[in-house]
């Protein structure tokens, strides 16, 4: 009997041995995995730890180490404190895929004692977007508020850049704004990042000598796409072929005023046809503003020679415009004061302020996009060609076809809301597919009758189309003369987000695959259910306190009672 105890201890033993052998022999193995080789397990649903391939191709091109200045510090609220600490988790997800090292520190602008020092700087970040937000709080029973600034400044050894991270539309919950804020992080940090490292900038054609981009009109487009692109005002008439638009990565085509030629045309559509993005902004109807005072005018649509190139792409332009009580204002001249007319801002429904995005990435969570004199668009059947509707109007909407009446006196008094009966009107398309050329099993225009690199399908291709070509051109400001940024009214002081729209739609346009579709990633917002809170929060606080204290209290008797009665008996 004794032998055999003593046989089982010893295996017993050789088995613990073994088990502990086992066990180092794993943990070296990890270490050595660790050491020489880099991996990441995401285990969460949504993969938020997960990064686009477009973000590590950029982060394994680092050549040079990164400083990230998290401005967003302090003692912070539940939502922004959780902000934070994603803002954290994501630049080191990208240190752990950059190919040189990539630092994180958290600096507070408010922090800077001295106060002219303070100010200059808090307008420096001004300079990158990052304006700052006053955060509300309870402490102590009282209500604090404090300048805080919800983003970032990122720096390598010779230039910098920055951008605000707390981004959603107006009418979203404050727990929606940090959800989408959170789920766009990838996206703007990467951007920043691949700002400071690109080499070289793609080329992008604006065509003129079409009545388009009067005078400054066209410096919102230059000013908001040169960050990323090289903008060139184009006359299409003298591109002696297709090959001469190729080495455009898109081409603007912004509020035409006169008709394209048949051979302008073509040049479009076999740019299209070669794998070309185009950014299509055209205005239907021609109504002129200068007009609508007194009597008012007359809104009629016109021949721009490029619908039924559209329509053959699946999408069209109709002529009428568009009323949304949604509205933006118009500045009219209510009267003389002494020697200078006063000017008043006027309700203006022909002035669509959209807030309805759909869930595509170029426009998800946006904010409000201003349109200014603004047609519908329809779509027919297009073969291979997918359409996908970006933007629409408000709850409360008209179409207007032409002619339609424009006259400041008709805003005398408050339209009949009875009248705006139509929601949700679409404003802008994005198609992409296979197009069939328009010139498909037609006369080709004289100059190309014979053209033997004629195409009659695309090889890729796609193309953006508004109803509204103003939407593109800045305004200027009242008192300098100056031309302001895409987005910016000079009559209300709004902020609109035109500009960051129109860098959307060439960045999508131009790598639909690349830093863009970051911006698809959705995270879940799973809120507790207050109710329900408030009726168990007793019976949740003894399963997860006094049930686990309970338990090892127990076990603990439990464990003395038997010893004692154990060694008790043998005493």
């Amino acid at each position: 009997m004794k032998q055999q105890s003593r046989d089982v201890r010893q295996k017993s033993r050789k088995w613990l041995l073994s088990g502990i052998a086992m066990l180092g022999l794993v943990l070296v193995t990890l270490f050595l995995l660790n050491k020489f080789t880099r991996f990441r397990i995401d285990l969460t649903e949504e993969q938020r730890f997960t990064l686009h391939a477009s973000t590590k191709e950029i982060l394994a091109g680092l050549e040079e180490p990164l400083e990230v200045d998290i401005l967003l510090s302090g003692k912070l609220p539940g939502g922004m404190r959780r902000f934070q600490q994603q803002i954290e988790a994501t630049v080191e997800t990208f240190n752990a895929y950059s190919g040189a090292p990539i630092s994180v520190r958290y600096f507070d602008p408010m922090g800077i004692e001295d106060k002219q020092e303070r100010d200059e700087y808090i307008i420096y970040l001004a300079e990158f977007g990052i304006n700052p937000t006053n955060l509300f709080a309870t402490e102590n029973g009282a209500q604090t508020s404090r300048l805080i600034f919800p983003g970032v400044i990122i720096r390598n050894a010779t230039h910098e850049t920055g951008g605000l991270l707390l981004n959603g539309n107006r009418g979203m919950s404050p727990d929606q704004i940090l959800n989408l804020s959170v789920e766009n992080l990838e996206y703007e940090l990467i951007n920043m990042v691949r700002m400071l490292v690109q080499r070289e900038k793609q080329a992008v054609a604006m065509i003129t000598n079409h009545g388009e981009l009067q005078g400054d009109q066209g410096y919102g487009i230059v000013e908001a796409l040169s960050e990323d692109y090289e903008v060139y005002k184009v006359p299409l008439q003298k591109a002696k072929g297709v090959e001469d638009l190729l080495s455009f990565a898109a081409i603007i085509v912004a509020g035409p005023r006169d008709a394209y030629s048949k051979r302008e045309v073509y040049l479009l559509d076999q740019y299209l046809m070669r794998g070309g993005k185009l950014l299509l902004a055209i205005d239907p109807v021609a109504v002129d503003m200068e007009k609508a005072g007194g009597e008012g005018t007359v809104a009629v649509g016109f021949d721009t020679g490029l619908d039924r190139m559209l329509f053959k792409y699946g999408v069209r332009i109709n002529k009428d415009l568009i009323q949304d009580m949604n509205f933006g204002y118009y500045p009219v001249v209510a009267g003389e004061f002494g020697n200078q007319s006063q000017i008043v801002p006027l309700p203006w429904p022909f002035y669509v302020v959209a807030n309805t995005m759909s869930s595509h990435v170029i426009v998800k969570g946006f904010d409000q996009v201003m349109f200014r004199m603004v047609s519908s668009l329809d779509t027919v059947k297009a073969t291979g060609v997918k359409k996908t509707p970006l933007i629409f109007s408000g709850q409360y909407s008209r179409k207007m076809p032409q002619p339609v009446r424009v006259a400041f006196e008709d805003m005398s008094q408050e339209p009949a809301i009875s009248l705006f009966n139509q929601k949700n009107l679409p404003l802008a398309y994005l198609l992409e597919g296979t197009f069939s050329s328009v010139f498909e099993n037609r006369f080709l225009p004289e100059a190309f009758e014979v053209d033997p690199d004629f195409k009659e399908k695309s090889d890729g291709g796609a193309l953006i189309v508004t109803g509204d070509g103003d939407w593109l051109q800045g305004e200027q400001d009242p008192t300098t003369g100056d031309p302001l940024p895409l987005g910016t009214d000079p009559n209300t002081e709004a902020n609109f987000a035109n500009r960051e729209l129109l860098q959307n739609m060439l960045r999508y346009l131009v790598n639909p695959d690349g830093i863009m579709a970051t911006r698809s990633k959705e995270l879940k917002i799973r809120p507790l259910d207050k109710k329900r809170v408030e009726q168990e929060k007793t019976f949740w606080q003894v399963l997860n306190i006094a049930l686990p204290v309970g338990l090892v209290l127990l076990i603990g008797l439990a464990k003395v009672y038997f010893r004692r009665r154990k060694y008790g008996r043998k005493g």
